[in-house]
């Protein structure tokens, strides 16, 4: 526990710092308050390394630092709130306008409602203070030795960004031999009739490091029709899996199609083709005797490589050929340890050699262990001397972990700021072998406050540098299926570690089976109901929740409405795929959401009250096909930093997206350019966009609709733009008459987009010239034709 709350208390004194002098804090009078808030977790931040290194099992000091997370977790909560009335105060903010004219008109009630708001912040916040101060004068915390240790709050820029994605880092002559030897092996049996070999060795020893450079192989690449890298968790969902090995192969699948639908279109696919099926990971023999077996076993011809940990599942499954994968050598381990740290200098190599052996020993002879120390090792001085030091943080280390988690994997994630380790436990709220794409993990951080903002660079920006170190640290791993870095997973025992080091506050699994005590001390939840109808929310009235992030996983199912009434602390809303209809009014209470996620989901409309959510930065609505219209309060919404549309077809909109100045990502804005002076139009102008500095991503759709801009530098002073889309709709029948043609081609001229850009893309663009600044700007462009073919 004392783990997080290393993480909690930085992040707290830090908000307190930046919120102090912010003027919804003054005008509520609470500054001197705030203040001694701060003073009181700066003196406890100096003693809870202390209480780290402890970790005692002693019950008295568990429950004392049980009571510092709860009121530090309430100290984030009241700044939210103290911000929120705040804010309605201010003369600036809309909903304060009409009280201010009440007050100047005497309107007692009103002034007397000011003044009680003023009265409630500050008399909350008085409590917290004392309940501090009654923690910090605990017997248990005069234990505790004052020492403050450095810690850095961002990513280090010594770490060498580096993608093994193409080819994974494997060392040492054994290793590049059975490699060898496996490809021949899978090349040798390409005609065969579901022949199958195994890769079987302990976790983290590189089985699937192994198994990606047969897969990543020119010469099996070149020799099977069909390829697919299936990852199985222990707790697979049959449908699912056969969806993912549907999708490997290039084919379409319906929702809700059952798995004899599935296995048959599997079987018409595979007939005949040579196929090459890695199954990764594998913990129970029935996912080929009685999922995949019925399917392929006659109808294709090819190899099937399993990874498992299990010697008696490739029994089961009836494997031709076993590689057994044994721990590393010594010397082949020093030799990946001192590579991965790029050390090209025989001498350095020889000085260190003593110590990084010992290190080596100090991860179990581990590959993924290894591979992570050197990461960590990476930030520090090559001496060794440092490596001496890093070695003597391993005594104890081992002692709050599971025999199968190595201490290295701890001191690795030990050597993180404080703001990186929150983000690497939040990876843990992922199901097992679950791919995580960059661009939402990165929002789910931003949203839960764990980004530290930085003056002249987008939070954004800060965030994928975060992703990045997480990756480059080996914490994170990315995506054998990726072509970049942009989707990554959390290798097994790391998950572990993480779900180790977090168990008190994160839950994942059928929360219908939580207890109210354990309920009440959690504040995350992934909700996996798979084989229900509806995700029910255990009932306690008398418990108090205080979730702060609550994702489902693996619908289609309903969610009860209750969810909205009971979760008011919540920060992060994920209900994707699920059979949520619509969205009730009382959302509006959940003053601290900063993320909502309604992706695929049958909502027809949002209530006008989600106005009232100032603090939300993320409104993710792609593919609700039925949702055509958006309400007036979207513009409202003054924290908004993602509106995403992708695939939802928005036929109405509020007018003034412009007001929504810290928007950095936009998809899938329909353009119109009659607006009439109506509040609700059928799109926004090109024009609206110009006040919308800090866009990262913007996708432009029905461009066909736009008329001739006044201006030429609607998008060219957008100095973050990194990714462009421009989309013109498919005519339904005959084509676009001349006049149309030449508006179009007009409209494209003006759009010219900034130099920094990265990556533009053109969709049925119909008009027969491109712009004159087209193709002498960007490597990068992508132009896809009517007819669903593409060029670059």
């Amino acid at each position: 526990m004392a783990a997080i709350l290393e993480s909690l208390l930085g992040s707290c004194a830090s908000k307190l710092q930046n919120i102090i002098t912010d003027e919804a804090i003054l005008i509520l009078g609470v500054e001197e308050e705030l203040r001694q808030v701060l003073r009181r977790v700066e003196l406890i931040q100096c003693c809870i390394y202390d209480a780290e290194k402890r970790r005692t099992k002693e019950q008295a000091l568990n429950n004392w630092l049980g009571q510092l997370r709860d009121v530090i977790y309430d100290v984030d909560e009241i700044l939210d709130v103290a911000r929120c009335k705040g804010n309605k105060l201010l003369p600036d903010d809309p909903l304060s306008s009409s009280k201010s004219a009440e007050c100047k008109g005497f309107s007692v009630s009103s002034c007397f409602c000011n003044i009680w708001s003023r009265r409630d912040v500050a008399v909350r916040i008085r409590s917290l203070n004392k309940k501090i101060e009654n923690i910090s004068k605990d017997k248990i915390f005069l234990t505790f030795n004052n020492s403050i240790q450095s810690t850095r709050n961002g990513p280090t820029s010594k770490l060498i960004r580096s993608s093994n994605l193409v080819e994974p880092n494997l060392v040492g002559k054994e290793i590049i031999h059975s490699s060898r030897k496996l490809v021949d092996l899978v090349l040798a049996h390409k005609e065969s009739k579901s022949y199958k070999l195994a890769i079987v060795g302990t976790g983290g020893v590189g089985k699937t490091t192994l198994a990606q450079k047969i897969y990543n192989d020119q010469k099996v690449k070149g020799s099977f029709k069909l390829h697919a890298w299936i990852c199985v968790s222990q707790d697979y969902n049959q449908i699912t899996l056969l969806k993912e090995v549907l999708r490997n192969v290039g084919v379409h699948h319906e929702q809700g199609e059952t798995i004899a639908e599935l296995q048959r279109k599997l079987a018409e696919t595979t007939e005949g083709k040579s196929f090459f099926l890695v199954l990764d990971d594998v913990w129970h023999s029935n996912v080929w005797m009685d999922l995949l077996r019925p399917t392929l076993h006659e109808t294709m011809s090819g190899v099937i490589l399993v990874t498992t940990r299990d010697d008696q599942i490739t029994r089961r499954i009836g494997v031709e050929h076993t590689h057994q994968v044994d721990l590393m050598s010594v010397e082949v381990g020093w030799e990946l340890l001192w590579k991965r740290m790029n050390i090209g200098e025989e001498k350095q190599v020889q000085n260190l050699r003593n110590t990084g052996i010992e290190i080596v020993r100090k991860c179990g002879h581990l590959p993924l262990a290894i591979k992570v120390t050197a990461s960590a090792l990476a930030s520090r001085d090559l001496t060794e001397n440092e490596w001496k030091k890093y070695l003597g943080k391993y005594v104890g280390s081992q002692s709050m972990l599971s025999d199968e988690i190595e201490g290295a994997l701890y001191l690795s994630y030990d050597e993180l700021s404080y703001r990186l380790k929150q983000c690497f436990l939040y990876c843990a709220l992922y199901a097992e072998d679950f791919v995580i794409w960059r661009d939402e993990v990165t929002w789910l951080w931003i949203a839960e406050g764990f980004i530290e903002e930085q003056q002249g660079q987008l939070i954004e920006d800060i965030a994928e540098e975060y992703y990045y170190e997480l990756i480059h640290r080996n914490l994170l791993e990315p995506d054998i299926l990726s072509f970049s870095e942009a989707r990554c997973k959390m290798r097994d025992l790391l998950r572990q570690l993480a779900c180790n080091i977090s168990r008190e506050e994160c839950f994942i699994g059928d929360v219908e089976t939580l207890r109210g005590e354990n309920m009440s001390k959690l504040r995350r939840v992934t909700a996996i109901t798979a084989k229900k109808d509806i995700l029910v929310l255990p009932s306690k009235d008398k418990v108090e929740v205080k979730v702060r992030t609550f994702l489902t996983v693996c619908g289609p199912q309903r969610i009860e409405n209750t969810l909205f009434k009971r979760f008011l602390l919540l920060r992060v809303l994920v209900l994707n795929y699920t059979l949520v209809q619509s969205i009730p009014g009382y959302i509006g209470k959940l003053i601290h959401l900063r993320l909502l996620n309604l992706d695929y989901t049958g909502i027809s409309c949002l209530p006008e009250s989600i106005g009232s959510l100032k603090n939300l930065q993320v409104l993710s609505l792609r593919w609700c096909h039925n949702l055509h219209n958006l309400p007036s309060a979207v513009t409202r919404l003054s924290s908004l930093r993602c509106l995403d549309l992708f695939g939802t077809k928005i036929n109405q909109v509020p007018k003034g997206i412009g007001k929504l100045k810290l928007l950095t990502y936009l998809g899938h804005y329909p353009v119109d350019d009659k607006s009439d002076n109506v509040v609700i139009q059928d799109g926004w102008k090109l024009e609206e966009l110009s006040s919308l500095s800090q866009m990262r991503y913007l996708s432009l759709v029905k461009l066909e609709r736009a008329a001739h801009c006044s201006t030429n530098t609607v998008l060219t002073d957008k100095k973050h733009l990194k990714e462009l889309i421009l989309e013109w709709t498919e005519r339904g029948e005959g084509s676009y008459s001349e006049e149309d043609v030449s508006n179009t081609e007009k409209v494209f001229e003006q759009v010219i987009p900034p130099h920094n850009l990265e990556d533009l893309c053109i969709v049925r663009f119909f008009g027969q010239r491109y712009p004159t600044w087209f193709g002498t700007m960007y490597d990068h462009v992508c132009i896809f034709h009517p007819s669903g073919s593409y060029q670059t």
